[in-house]
């Protein structure tokens, strides 16, 4: 079980994982909306209504995404025999963080990198689910919500995880993959 900070709130237990929501969660959740809406009414050109609707599914849809993508990662910690307990939402306002046991054992940096890649491989099948998803339902009004989410599934959750900005995975993978190559060259 993943334990919760001052403030934070357990709202579910999704496949082996507690989904912990912080006060920052919030705020990002209204970040979202605006930013969401904000493409509906000014890239697609809706109603102010409905470009609110569609900020909010979208911003639903992004933690769904998070949600999904640490999901990735606990079935590629549990290959490991190394499980996340949980992941917390709002990290950075709009993302999430995996949660590890306190007391994990030290673990060899290919168990590491393995389930840093279990993120983005999770986002993937998700990113192409949407992607059909969005070719469906182009043409018609609510595509434009299709389309935002594969986007963002895309270029946050899948792609964007690879790029190594100090705090994700692809920052994850390169850490441990330098350490592997000292002990190799130890």
């Amino acid at each position: 079980m993943a334990e919760a900070r001052a403030g934070e709130m357990r709202v579910a237990t999704i496949g082996g994982i507690d989904v912990l929501l912080t006060p920052a969660w919030a705020v990002g959740t209204i970040l979202l909306v605006v930013l969401f809406a904000a493409i509906g009414h000014y890239v697609f050109h809706h109603g102010f209504a409905n470009a609110l609707v569609g900020g909010v599914a979208l911003a639903l849809a992004h933690w769904v995404s998070e949600v999904v993508h640490n999901l990735g990662h606990n079935t590629a910690a549990r290959s490991t025999g190394h499980p996340m307990t949980g992941t917390r939402l709002g990290f950075l306002l709009v993302l999430g963080t995996s949660l590890y046991p306190a007391d994990e054992p030290e673990l060899a940096p290919e168990l590491h990198i393995r389930r840093a890649l279990g993120g983005p491989a999770g986002s993937a099948v998700l990113t192409v689910i949407i992607g059909i998803l969005a070719l469906v339902l182009a043409g018609i009004s609510i595509g434009w919500m299709a389309l935002v989410w594969f986007l963002d599934n895309l270029l946050i959750f899948t792609l964007g995880a690879f790029v190594p900005v100090g705090f994700n995975d692809g920052s994850t993978i390169l850490r441990w993959m330098s350490r592997r190559g000292q002990r190799a060259g130890a």
